[in-house]
Parts: structure tokens; sequence; C-alpha cells
């Protein structure tokens, strides 16, 4: 039976006295104070409706566990390890001395089913009690955007190819060696992909790069063929037991999934290598395990592959507010709707607004000045615009670029110290989770060191 928290504190060993374990004592009364953030978390991890079964993790040990995670940017293993290990991990983490340790695997089951909504809605909380405690009344916000990469290889046309027949094939090999009365012709053409592949990579000019990109396509539609005429086996086979009926259901939800991200890379790869076209990044994609990812083009330089997320920080440094977007909107696009989402949180739109200089338009400043209660915006490069359109004295435009300089040391400090620099969980849902995880474990971190200060 699943709890949202341990009604009696377990027995566990005494804190030491280190700057670390003072935080994330802190940290510990923070979400005691704020205790109904449990019972969000437990709507995720499992309802408490049965009497009978295993207790399992708590939805506090498993909302602390996560925290511990993203401050401390561990793997699952090496959490397991350090909530076994640390006397200060497993106090904060409500472990007991006799309690037995969790497993990788709980944890990250635990982990993962929070939603990114909940993770939000947690940051809210905090944000509220934020505000009773006088650290952040949202009176004066920063907004700007960065992007979050995926966990992924450089996405080169030949590596795509490679990935997709690796996978295929991977696929077609468990079927025919769990499932051997289920004919279909299949020759595993891997070995030949990686040779291919590499010659594309060592190529001395573009016709001995367009020989191998022919061979490697070839390849890669014959496995094609191969998952293609394997589906069509799957309407008239009657496994015979229920493993055999696990091996044909994962099978043909897989070779579903993967068939037209396949089809894709070789559509992309012919228009970009024999048609000489070049391909809109909307159109492209970029990898068969993460199909999310968008492709990000900053300042003209630099080209990314993740999400792009727009920030709202506040004056005490703490993080009011994110949105993961998809696509690349322009950031002029976005001024407007990071006003109208602060007016929701706080109940009324911020005194005085510092944007970054992607924000600036005249059309923006114009909307800004009509919301009710806003004194002050400040573009960091105004394009155009009049200082005292923006602010009421040039002394005020001065301090609010200023103070917006600063949202570049958080994020900095985030995609340093929080993991924020690449999302290292799966598909777009896990990818959502991870930010709002990494928000709300330095908000946790802010508001203690403010407190502790």
């Amino acid at each position: 039976m699943r709890k949202a928290r341990i009604q009696q504190l377990p027995l566990t060993e005494t804190t030491p006295d280190h700057p670390k374990a003072k935080e994330l004592a802190k940290i510990s009364e923070i979400l005691d104070q704020n205790s109904s953030i449990y019972d969000m978390v437990l709507q995720d991890i499992g309802i408490a409706g049965t009497k009978t079964g295993a207790q399992g993790m708590t939805a506090e040990q498993v909302l602390r566990a996560a925290i511990i995670k993203q401050m401390e940017g561990f793997s699952y293993r090496a959490l397991a390890f350090h909530l076994m290990d640390s006397r200060v991990y497993s106090w904060f983490c409500r472990i007991g001395i006799g309690s037995k340790p969790f497993k990788k695997s709980a944890l990250q089951r635990g982990i993962k089913a929070i939603t990114d909504s909940t993770w939000e809605q947690i940051n809210k909380v905090l944000l509220g009690y934020g505000r009773s405690e006088g650290l952040e009344q949202g009176r004066k916000v920063r907004v700007d955007c960065t992007v979050v990469e995926s966990n992924i290889h450089a996405p080169f046309d030949s590596e795509l190819l490679v990935d997709s027949v690796r996978v295929l094939a991977r696929i077609l090999t468990t079927v025919k060696t769990e499932l051997p009365d289920l004919v279909f012709s299949f020759s595993n053409h891997r070995r030949r992909a990686k040779r291919r592949n590499l010659g594309v990579m060592n190529a001395k000019n573009a016709a001995e790069r367009k020989k191998m990109y022919k061979d490697l396509l070839q390849v890669t539609e014959n496995t094609i063929g191969y998952a293609e005429r394997c589906l069509k086996m799957f309407r008239s086979y009657h496994p015979a037991t229920l493993e055999q009926v696990g091996v044909l259901s994962m099978a043909k939800e897989r070779l579903e999934h993967f068939l037209p991200l396949t089809r894709q890379v070789v559509c992309q790869t012919r228009r970009r290598v024999f048609d000489g076209e070049s391909v809109p990044a909307a159109e492209k994609i970029v990898s068969i395990f993460e199909e999310h990812t968008d492709i990000i083009r900053k300042d003209r330089r630099d080209t990314y592959y993740g999400h792009k997320i727009c920030l709202t920080g506040g004056a005490s440094n703490l993080i009011l507010d994110c949105v993961i977007l998809e696509g690349n909107p322009a950031d002029s696009s976005l001024t407007e709707m990071m006003l109208d989402r602060q007016k929701i949180i706080y109940d009324r739109y911020p005194l005085k607004a510092a944007f970054d200089g992607g924000f600036s338009s005249q059309e923006n400043l114009k909307k800004a000045k009509k919301k009710d209660g806003i004194k002050d915006v400040c573009f960091s490069k105004g394009r155009g615009l009049n200082i005292k359109d923006m602010c009421r004295s040039s002394w005020m435009y001065r301090q609010l670029r200023n103070f917006r300089a600063g949202i570049e040391a958080g994020i900095s400090w985030l995609k340093r110290s929080l993991g924020l620099d690449r999302c290292l969980w799966k598909g777009f849902e896990s990818f959502k989770s991870y930010v709002w995880a990494s928000i709300v474990s330095a908000n946790l971190l802010t508001m203690a060191r403010h407190q502790l200060a």
C-alpha cells in the first residue's frame, strides 16, 4: 500500500555539522511545511486505495530522492548507492537504520512517474511559500530563453541510417529466435551498414561519398522490406505460448514505431545527398530514439538539438516560471505569454519586467505597457525603441538592464549544477519532467540558502 509519507519518523543517525547537511535540513523543513505536495506526487506514483500488498516507497521518499538526484547529478545506480551509504542522504529521504535499501529500478519507476504538470504545481506551491516568507513577491521579473539538449549523438544522415538498420535488424533477430516457426526472409546487414558509414565519413571526395551513401541506402531499404514482410506475417501467425504472445506484441509495436521513422530518414537523405535539396528543419528527424527533438539555431552560429525553454526569474534568483517549447519560435512571439503567465501565478502582473534583446519590438512594448500594473519594461537591446517609452527614467532602464543580465548567471548555474544542459531521460513527456525537476530542485536550494544566510 502506497502512502504519501511516513507518519512516524524512522530511527536515523544524526547528521554531521556540515554546510551541505544544513542546506538539506533546511530543504527538508521547507518540504514539511508544504506537505500538500506529497499528495500531488502520490497521485502519480500510485493510489493508496488498497490495504494489502507491499508498502513500497512513499511519495515523500520518491520526491526527496528525485531532489537529491537532480542536485547531485547522480545516475539511478549511483543514487541507490548513496542513499544506502550516506547517513545525510538516508536521513533526508526518511530511510531508517533498519530499513531495506531501495533498488535503482524502484527509484527509477518512482521518479519517472512524477509528471511535468505535478512538478509545475509543486513549484507553484513553493512560490506561494516564498511569497509568504518574504523571499519573493514577483514584483520584478526577468525573462530569457535557453536550450536544453536531448541525449543524442550528432545527427549525420549516415549515422541515422546505421541506427535504423541496427534497430530493425535487432527486432527481426529476436523474432527469428523466439518465434522459430514464423518463416520470413531476413539477412542481417548491420556490419555492412557500419562499413558503409565509415566509408562515408572517410571519403576523399563527393563522388566516393555518394557511392557509399547509395549502398547504405540500399541496405536500409532492404531492411525496411524485411520488416514490412515480417509485419504482414504477424497477421496470420498464431502464437502457441504466452511468452510468444509477449514477443509478438512487443515486436509488432516496435516495428510499427520505428518503420515510419526509418522511412523518413531515407527520404531526407535522398533529398539532401542525391537531390541537392536543403531540407527544412521542420521536415527533418535528427534521432529515431528521441524523435521529438527540435533543431535550434541560436544567434546564427551554433546549432543545438533539443528543446527551447523560456524562463522567468525573480529578484531572489528563484525561477518563477518555465515554458518548454516545441519548434523554434522567435523570442519576440513569447513576450505577452510570459507576462500573462505571471498574472496566473501571482494574480497580478509584475511592476517591472526585463527581457533579453530578442524579445524587443514596438508591438511587444505596447502590449506590455497595456497590462494592468506594469510600469517599466526593459529590453536589453532597444532596436530603435525609446528609453523613455520603456521606463520612467534612464536610471530605471539601466537598473533593469543590469538586473536582466543576472538571469544569464542563473541559467549557467542550472546547466552546470542542476543538469539542465542535457536531458538524460527518454521521451518528450520525460523531457518536460526532467526540466521541471531541475527547476524545483534549484528553487528549493535557493530558498534554503536565503533562509540560512
